[in-house]
């Protein structure tokens, strides 16, 4: 499933990344966007993959389902619908399965979705207790789990830095995924669970969830509708482009970490730990304003925008920024795709998938008129 941006652009460091041929790999959220796009390339390099979803109603089941079918369609995909919340029963999949390597991306996402629904976001910390117990329970090599950006919630220092403190969370979504790294660690030191934690940044594309910005505003740009600009349009993001991403986790599945013994209790460092744990920022380096995100939007649909500016949403931070030398330093990270790029792939993606712009088979979604950044 290689994009022609991604073609285009070339991989970074692709020639050097170990085959998967064989290898037992179990993807949770594998009807989600960054779970469809992990499961795929693994699935096309060889590997046997078991893919998990729950298949919830946050946003328009026909496209989670229009995934897996691709998926099925494609390749030879294993595919059990589970809530992660059942413990006993992901137990029995592991047990079944006995993969080597664990890529846990399924999670209840959305910054301002917690703010109207924060019981929904439980999941994501029972969820992960299951995930960390499959794995002490039937161990693996490796365990890659999603974080988010969002842990950085009130930090100013810039760019974030996995080595700074991530104490002041400004939404419900990104405490539940600080308590994740946090379970991480404690089961890497007390159980000698291998994982990696990877904080992404504003990761979009084709087959991208319907609640992001860019969705939204191609959504509305197409049908000559306006779209809500928060804070005036005085926001940056580190937008990265999911095949990117995508070569960041498979770089990492034969990179498991192992305690660093210069790790110091009396000075710590977050990102250096005695357990075998670690965390990486994914993201672009290159933080972009807002508006021109709307502009390659604009350009790509030839189509302008008719802007309605807001003032800031609750839960919301002003620019985000990643700090991506560690990831550079263990397996080359470079990301290759603009911001253009991307965009016009999306685009394209999107007025193939949704023939009937603006009718019954336009992305389903729910009155609420924000959108997550």
């Amino acid at each position: 499933m290689v994009s022609s941006s991604r073609a285009q652009a070339g991989a970074q460091g692709e020639g050097s990344r170990p085959s998967l041929a064989g290898r037992r790999i179990l993807v949770t959220g594998v009807a989600g966007f960054i779970g469809f796009h992990v499961a795929g390339r693994a699935l096309e390099d060889g590997a046997i993959v078991l893919g998990i979803d729950s298949l919830n109603a946050y946003y328009d089941l026909s496209l989670k389902h229009a995934r897996l079918a691709e998926l099925r369609r494609r390749y030879d995909l294993t595919f059990v619908k589970l809530d992660l919340s059942c413990g006993r029963e992901f137990q029995d999949c592991m047990a079944a399965f006995k993969p080597e390597v664990v890529i846990h991306l399924a999670a209840q996402a959305g910054v301002r979705y917690s703010l109207e629904q924060p019981e929904a976001y439980i999941s994501n910390v029972s969820g992960f207790l299951s995930i960390l117990e499959g794995c002490r329970q039937h161990p693996v090599d490796h365990l890659i789990y999603a974080s988010s950006s969002s842990v950085y919630g009130m930090n100013r220092k810039l760019p974030f830095s996995e080595h700074d403190r991530v104490d002041h969370p400004v939404s419900l979504y990104a405490a539940t995924k600080r308590a994740n790294e946090l379970m991480a660690h404690t089961y890497a030191h007390l159980f000698g669970v291998c994982s990696t934690g990877l904080r992404f940044f504003t990761v979009y594309g084709p087959w991208g969830r319907p609640d992001m910005a860019y969705f939204k505003f191609t959504r509305a740009i197409e049908a000559g509708k306006p779209i809500d600009v928060y804070n005036h349009g005085q926001l940056e993001r580190d937008f990265t482009y999911v095949d990117d991403v995508t070569d960041a986790i498979l770089h990492l599945i034969d990179k498991p970490p192992n305690a660093d013994p210069s790790a110091n209790v009396a000075r710590p460092d977050p990102a250096i730990s005695a357990a075998p744990t670690r965390i990486f920022n994914v993201g672009n380096n290159h933080p972009i304003p807002l508006d021109r995100m709307i502009g390659a939007i604009e350009a790509a649909l030839k189509r302008t925008a008719k802007r309605r500016l807001l003032p800031m949403q609750p839960g919301d931070v002003t620019q985000t920024y990643a700090d991506i030398e560690d990831l550079k330093a263990v397996v080359g990270f470079a990301p290759s795709v603009s911001i253009e790029q991307g965009i016009q792939q999306f685009v394209s993606w999107y007025r193939g998938f949704y023939p009937e712009l603006g009718q019954q088979n336009s992305p389903r979604l729910s009155e609420r008129q924000s959108w997550s950044l």
